[in-house]
């Protein structure tokens, strides 16, 4: 949709079904206050929808301009089911700027809706543009309440987390209580938000079976994307725990140096003798050209590899594969997300040929970090 502050921001396909959901149900309260609008009041209210939604899209940039004036990285901008999320790709340095961070979205929302009370100070309140703003205001109002709400994934319970890791000098354990808290505000969304609307609803005897089931309905959705996102929030803080366990130097198989020309049999042989793993093909002044693709040798018949040349089954070299041997944790990652490949070559900082890095060993050793205990 563009990329305000060079941030580029999308819009989930499940957009589109909430807001046909609040053009339906925004239509249905037009029908009671403006009658004489007829069906022109599901265009008002798609209109309602898309200025809701930019309301959003402003809590989000209050995330995304926090998180780069603290210099964290921000993927992407996603306007979804229920609201959107900033995808910060780095954790905050410090409890404070992770406080900062988390409140300065709902504050938006509390200054938007205070904006809109103000817009609507000088209108006819039974007006169509008096009911956008009044629904505008509330509509914000509400999302800078739910999202202060301290409980991981909300805004609030990224609040918690921080004041809980800077009494505790921990951010597991600020992790560990905010979602624990925000499973339990799933159960109590679940059970409490059905009975909350219906004392306060005013609906007719016909319309309360169908209200009851909206409610239940709605309640359960909101439940499960705060209990949901909980546990993807525990699960997050245990990766980034472990992620220091994953270094390139340990992950590294030993290499040894093989000419274009060298039959696969021979280069194995010569692998063997020296305890390698992994095969460089080097020019005739012994740079690394290419590496020879672990799943190219399994593919080759062992009685074909005398004939095969290791060139046939290599690929060659881009800057995107050298890796330093000094890389760990998030930057490795980095590193190999930046450039996709199935193995890299490992060098000193002296440009020494370190060895052959496969992101299949990468792999199993994430998997493995994360299986560990916290």
């Amino acid at each position: 949709m563009g990329r305000p502050f060079g941030v580029p921001v999308y819009v989930a396909p499940s957009w589109f079904l909430v807001a046909a959901l609040i053009t339906w149900v925004f239509g249905g309260q037009l029908d009671r206050v403006l009658p004489e609008l007829g069906a022109a009041r599901y265009l008002v209210s798609l209109f309602f929808a898309v200025a809701f939604y930019a309301s959003v899209l402003v809590h989000e940039l209050a995330h995304t301009v926090a998180a780069l004036r603290f210099k964290l990285p921000v993927r992407r901008i996603q306007l979804q089911f229920f609201g959107g999320v900033s995808e910060i790709e780095k954790e905050a340095e410090t409890p404070g700027r992770e406080f900062v961070l988390a409140f300065v979205g709902p504050l938006l929302s509390l200054v938007l809706s205070g904006v809109f009370y103000a817009a609507l100070l000088p209108v006819e309140p039974d007006s169509v543009v008096g009911v956008l703003l009044a629904g505008l205001m509330v509509s914000n109002l509400i999302v800078a309440v739910f999202n202060l709400l301290p409980g991981l994934p909300l805004d609030g319970g990224r609040m918690l987390r921080a004041v809980v890791w800077k009494i505790t000098g921990k951010p597991m354990s600020g992790t560990v209580a905010a979602a624990w808290v925000g499973r339990a505000l799933a159960i109590a969304v679940l059970i409490g938000l059905p009975l909350l609307t219906q004392s306060l609803g005013s609906a007719s005897a016909d319309d309360v079976g169908m209200d009851t089931v909206m409610d239940a309905l709605l309640a359960a959705i909101l439940a499960a994307i705060i209990w949901t996102g909980a546990g993807n929030s525990l699960r997050m803080a245990r990766l980034r725990e472990h992620l220091p366990e994953l270094r390139a130097r340990a992950l590294t198989r030993r290499a040894v140096p093989v000419e274009a020309d060298t039959p696969l049999s021979e280069a194995l042989r010569r692998a063997n003798a020296s305890g390698a793993r992994a095969l460089v093909v080097v020019d005739a002044d012994g740079t690394p050209a290419s590496l020879v693709r672990e799943a190219a040798i399994v593919g080759v018949p062992e009685h074909r590899r005398p004939w095969v040349a290791v060139s046939t089954l290599a690929q060659d070299l881009t800057d995107g594969m050298r890796v330093s041997a000094e890389l760990s944790g998030e930057e490795l990652l980095d590193a190999l997300r930046a450039n996709p490949a199935t193995e890299y070559l490992v060098v000193e900082e002296t440009g020494e040929i370190y060895g052959v890095l496969s992101a299949a060993d990468v792999e199993r050793a994430f998997v493995k970090a994360m299986a560990r205990p916290s």
